[in-house]
Order: structure tokens, then C-alpha cells, then sequence
């Protein structure tokens, strides 16, 4: 059909091209002090830029990456205050992942513990681990180069969700 006059034609959506950057990602880094209080800190900060970015995940996935930014947190307030004072916490986001990382000055690398079913601690990494692998995500301890060590877990965006 040829449309004549005044009405322009629809202009064709354009392909995304992949070396764009979507309008959510990013990477953003800020500290925080070794203490309690920055695990409630950490987790809003989080969810505050998931939300301004307009970040693609749905509330099953915002939930587990608010879980493991608590758990990364707390192991760090928790075990390494002591050569740590203060904490990292990077959050970027790609086209199609989120990862999550909590950097520190110790520098003992965790491993993720069975625990008896009575403790009521100790499964920090474990939960970081189960609720990383049911995302079909991916975690990790490297030591950094400063002697400390960062922990991250990284999270797929849902399919159909990118933008």
C-alpha cells in the first residue's frame, strides 16, 4: 500500500545494536564501614539503583540478589572487621546479568559450609550458592590485589527481559 500526503511513514524500529549500552547498565562502587547497620545500607542502595536504573528483573531475582547482597555483607561486618574496617560493594549490571561483589582486607577465603541443622549460623555462602546456581548465575572468591579478597555472584537478566 502506497501512502500518499501529509502522513509520514512509520519509521522502522531500529535494531538495538549490541555495542549500545541499554539505559540500565552500569557499575557502581561505594563503601561502607565493617558494622551491622551497613547490611540494611548495602541492600536499599541496591534496590534503590535497581529501581532507578530501570533494571529488568523481576521480584523472584530482586529478592535473591537482595539476599546474597545481605549475606555478602554481613560475612564481611561479620568475619573481617577486624583487618577490614571498611567494605566495598560493587553492583553493575550488563545487557543480559547483574553481579553483585563485596570486596574486603582479610585475607582468608571463605568456602561454603554443611552445617549441623540445630546452628542457627554458618550458611551465609551456602544460601549465596543455592540461590546463585537456581538463577543459573555464577559466584566466586578471588583475592584481590592489595591481599583482601572479593566475593561476587553474578545473576542472569530473565529472557525477554532485556530491552
Amino acid at each position: 500500500m502506497d501512502v500518499r500526503g501529509s502522513v509520514p511513514p512509520p519509521d522502522p524500529v531500529p535494531p538495538v545494536a549490541p555495542d549500545v549500552p541499554r539505559p540500565y547498565e552500569g557499575v557502581w562502587r561505594f563503601t561502607a564501614p565493617a558494622l551491622d547497620s551497613s547490611v540494611p545500607q548495602a541492600r536499599h542502595a541496591v534496590r534503590e539503583l535497581v529501581v532507578r536504573q530501570g533494571v529488568p528483573v523481576g521480584d523472584e531475582l530482586l529478592h535473591g540478589l537482595l539476599l546474597i547482597v545481605s549475606e555478602l555483607v554481613t560475612n564481611a561486618v561479620r568475619h573481617a572487621a577486624l583487618l577490614s574496617p571498611e567494605i566495598a560493594v560493587e553492583f553493575a549490571v550488563g545487557v543480559d546479568w547483574v553481579r553483585v561483589a563485596v570486596e574486603d582486607n582479610h585475607p582468608y577465603r571463605p568456602k561454603a559450609l554443611q552445617v549441623d541443622d540445630a546452628d542457627t549460623g554458618g550458611r551465609g555462602l551456602l544460601l549465596v550458592k543455592t540461590v546463585t546456581a537456581e538463577a543459573g548465575g555464577m559466584c566466586d572468591v578471588q583475592q584481590t590485589t592489595t591481599g583482601g579478597k572479593v566475593i561476587w555472584a553474578a545473576l542472569p537478566l530473565p529472557p525477554g527481559a532485556v530491552h
